[in-house]
C-alpha cells in the first residue's frame, strides 16, 4: 500500500464524520442515526456507491435543511469525499464505509427518506446480474430501510442497466415509476427531479454525448420478507 493511502486511511480513522469497521460506531448507530450522528431529526438520504462524494457533497451543500450519507466500500474514495465536505464546511454530511448489501446492519427500517444509485458498475455479464445495485434483492434492502413513500434516484450511461431496472420496477408488485428519461438533457423539465450535479463520470459520457439515463421510483409499502 503506498504512503499516500495510508496517511489517507489514517485520516480517515481520525474523522468522526466516517464511520467504519473498526469505530465503535460502526455497528451502533442502526435507529440511531439522527440522535447520535446527525443530532438532528432532518430526512436523511443516502448515497449507494458514492465514489468520490461529489453527489453527496452536492446534494449537502444545496440542501442544508437535510442529511446526508455516502456509502462506498473503498476507503480511499470516502477519504475524498469528506476531505471535500470539510473544505466546505458542511456539517450534514457524512460516510459510512461498507458494503451495500450490508445495509440492513447499519439502518433500521423506515430510517432513511431518500436514496440516490448515481452511474453505478453496470456488472453487464449474465452471471454478475444479482451484483447489480437494481436486482431484487437490492430493492428488498432499500425498502426495508426507506420511510413509506420514499424514493429512490438512479443514474447511468447504461443502455442494459437502465433497461433492466426499467424491466425489473415493472414486475414488482407495489414499485411505481414516477419519472424516467433515457436522455436526462434533452429531458429539461426533469432536470430539477434529477439534480443538475455533474459527478467526474458523467461530465465524461457527457463530453463523449451518451445520453445520462434516470429514473425515480418508489417501492411502495408492502412487507419485506427475510
Amino acid at each position: 500500500m503506498s504512503r499516500s493511502k495510508l496517511r489517507r486511511f489514517a485520516a480517515n480513522a481520525e474523522r468522526e464524520t466516517i464511520v467504519e469497521p473498526g469505530k465503535e460506531t460502526y455497528e451502533q448507530l442502526a435507529g440511531r442515526w439522527h440522535a447520535d450522528f446527525f443530532g438532528n431529526d432532518h430526512p436523511i438520504t443516502l448515497e449507494v456507491g458514492c465514489g468520490k462524494g461529489e453527489y453527496t457533497v452536492g446534494l449537502a451543500a444545496r440542501y442544508p435543511e437535510r442529511n446526508f450519507l455516502g456509502l462506498d466500500i473503498k476507503g480511499d474514495r470516502i477519504w475524498k469525499g469528506s476531505t471535500r465536505a470539510l473544505e466546505q464546511n458542511l456539517t450534514n454530511v457524512g460516510w459510512l464505509r461498507t458494503r451495500a448489501h450490508e445495509l440492513a446492519a447499519h439502518f433500521a427500517p423506515g430510517e432513511l427518506h431518500e436514496i440516490w444509485i448515481t452511474f453505478p458498475d453496470p456488472r453487464p455479464r449474465d452471471r454478475d446480474i444479482k451484483r447489480r445495485l437494481t436486482y431484487p434483492r437490492f430493492l428488498d434492502l432499500y425498502q426495508r430501510i426507506l420511510r413509506p413513500g420514499g424514493r429512490l434516484h438512479l443514474k447511468t450511461d447504461n443502455e442494459g442497466l437502465f433497461d433492466y431496472t426499467l424491466e425489473t420496477l415493472q414486475q414488482r408488485p407495489g414499485a411505481t415509476i414516477i419519472a424516467q428519461t433515457r436522455d436526462l438533457y434533452a429531458t429539461p423539465e426533469l432536470l430539477p427531479h434529477a439534480e443538475d450535479i455533474q459527478t467526474t463520470f458523467e461530465r465524461k459520457y457527457r463530453e463523449l454525448c451518451v445520453p445520462i439515463k434516470y429514473v425515480q421510483f418508489e417501492l411502495g409499502n408492502g412487507e419485506v420478507k427475510g
